[in-house]
C-alpha cells in the first residue's frame, strides 16, 4: 500500500460512522417495547435510515469524482453519531424517524469520499486496503450494539456517547485532511498517467444486482437477528444484542480474510463461494428454534454475507475506473442503504405470516445473486497473478 496511515485512518472513520449505524437495529427492541411499534414500523426506521441516503450517495460520489470534497468525511461522521444520540431524547415515532433519516444522510456523506481516498492510497493491494477499510465498518457495526446496550441498562440518554466519540474522531481526521488531500492528488495523477481509464457500465449493471442482494441480506439480518432471538428463541433483550454483536464481530475477521483471499483467488470467485454458502444456511436458520443451532449457523451466515464485501467494492471501482467515487457511492453507500428499503417489506410479511417465513425471502434474493455472480466479467486487473 502506498500510504498505510491514510488507509488505517479512513478505517477508523469508517468504524465510528458505522458504529452509529449499527446501533439502530439493536435499539429496535427497545423502541418496540417503549412505543409499541409493529414489526413494520420498526422496519420503517431502517427504511428512514436508508431512503434519502440511497438517493444521495451516488450523487455525492459523482461530485467526489468531479471535485474532491474530503471535508465530507468528518461531516458525515458527526451527523451519524449526533443523530443516533438525539434518538435517546425524543419520545415519538416521527422524531425517531427523522433522526434515523438524518443519520443515514451522514453515512451517505462519508462513504463515497472515504472509499475514494482508500482507492487512491492502496497502490497495487486494493483488495487488502479495501479489506482494512471494510473491517473498520464491520467493526463499527459490531461495536454499535454494545454501546446501544447501555440504553437498556442506564436509559436512552446514554446514547450521547455516540455524539462524543464521533465528534472527537471527526476532529482528528479533519486536522489531517490537508496532508492527505495533497498526497491524494499526487497519487491520482500517477495512476491516471500510467493507464487509460474506461467505464464498463454493462458489467457494473450486473454487479449492481449482487450489490443489492448482498446489502439486503446484511441489512435484514442486522435488523431482525435481535428480534428473532427475542420472539422466536425467547431470549432476553441483552442476549439478543449479544447475538447481533457475535454476528457482526465475526464479520470483522471474515471481511478482512475475504479481502486477502480476493487478491489471491479472484474477486468474482469469492462472490460465488459466498452465495453457495449463504443459500443453504439461511434456509436452515429460518427453520431453527434451537438456541445453540442458531448460534452455530451465524458462522456460515457471516461467511456468506461478509466475504464478498471487499471484492464487490474493488470490482465496482474496476468496472468504473473513471468514476471511482460514483462506484463507491453505489457499492459502499447505495449498496448498503438500498438493503434497508426491503426491511419494511420483511416486517410486513413478518406481521402477517410470521418472522421465519419473512426471513426466507432472503433465499430467493440470494438465488438471484448466485445467478448473476456467474454473469460477472473477470477483468485483467482482478485476476490473481500467476506465479
Amino acid at each position: 500500500m502506498q500510504n498505510k496511515f491514510a488507509v488505517y485512518l479512513a478505517a477508523i472513520g469508517h468504524l465510528v460512522t458505522d458504529m452509529a449505524q449499527g446501533a439502530l437495529p439493536a435499539l429496535l427492541p427497545l423502541f418496540i417495547k417503549n412505543y409499541g411499534l409493529t414489526y413494520q414500523e420498526a422496519g420503517g426506521l431502517i427504511f428512514a435510515n436508508t431512503v434519502l441516503a440511497s438517493i444521495a450517495q451516488p450523487f455525492f460520489g459523482y461530485l467526489a469524482d468531479k471535485r474532491s470534497m474530503p471535508w465530507l468525511i468528518p461531516l458525515g461522521m458527526m451527523l451519524s453519531g449526533c443523530c443516533i444520540a438525539a434518538m435517546g431524547f425524543v419520545h415519538s415515532y416521527p422524531g425517531l424517524f427523522f433522526f434515523a433519516m438524518i443519520a443515514g444522510i451522514g453515512s451517505a456523506l462519508f462513504h463515497p469520499e472515504g472509499a475514494r481516498l482508500v482507492n487512491r492510497m492502496s497502490g497495487g493491494e486494493k483488495g487488502k486496503a479495501m479489506g482494512i477499510f471494510a473491517v473498520g465498518g464491520n467493526a463499527g457495526f459490531a461495536i454499535g450494539p454494545m454501546f446501544a446496550g447501555l440504553a437498556y441498562l442506564f436509559g436512552a440518554q446514554t446514547l450521547s456517547i455516540f455524539a462524543l466519540i464521533n465528534t472527537i474522531i471527526a476532529l482528528i481526521i479533519f486536522l489531517q485532511l490537508p496532508k492527505l488531500t495533497v498526497e491524494n492528488v499526487v497519487n491520482k495523477a500517477k495512476n491516471t498517467a500510467s493507464t487509460t481509464l474506461q467505464n464498463d457500465w454493462r458489467s457494473f449493471a450486473k454487479l449492481s444486482v449482487i450489490i443489492f442482494v448482498r446489502a439486503t441480506n446484511f441489512t435484514v439480518l442486522n435488523a431482525f437477528i435481535p428480534i428473532y432471538w427475542i420472539h422466536i428463541l425467547h431470549q432476553q433483550e441483552t442476549d439478543a444484542n449479544f447475538a447481533l454483536t457475535i454476528f457482526l464481530s465475526m464479520g470483522v475477521a471474515i471481511t478482512f480474510i475475504g479481502g486477502l483471499l480476493s487478491d489471491r483467488l479472484g474477486y468474482v470467485r469469492i462472490i460465488r463461494y459466498a452465495y453457495l454458502i449463504f443459500l443453504p444456511t439461511i434456509l436452515i436458520f429460518t427453520q431453527s428454534e434451537n438456541l445453540w443451532l442458531s448460534f452455530i449457523l451465524l458462522i456460515p451466515l457471516g461467511l456468506g454475507v461478509f466475504t464478498q464485501y471487499s471484492p464487490i467494492v474493488v470490482l465496482g471501482q474496476t468496472y468504473l475506473a473513471k468514476s471511482v467515487g460514483f462506484a463507491a457511492g453505489i457499492t459502499l453507500g447505495l449498496g448498503i442503504t438500498m438493503g434497508g428499503i426491503f426491511s419494511p417489506i420483511v416486517g410486513w410479511i413478518a406481521d402477517h405470516y410470521g418472522l421465519q417465513i419473512a426471513l426466507q425471502t432472503l433465499s430467493v434474493l440470494s438465488l438471484l445473486g448466485l445467478i448473476f455472480s456467474y454473469r460477472l466479467k473477470i477483468t485483467d486487473t482482478e485476476k490473481p497473478e500467476k506465479k
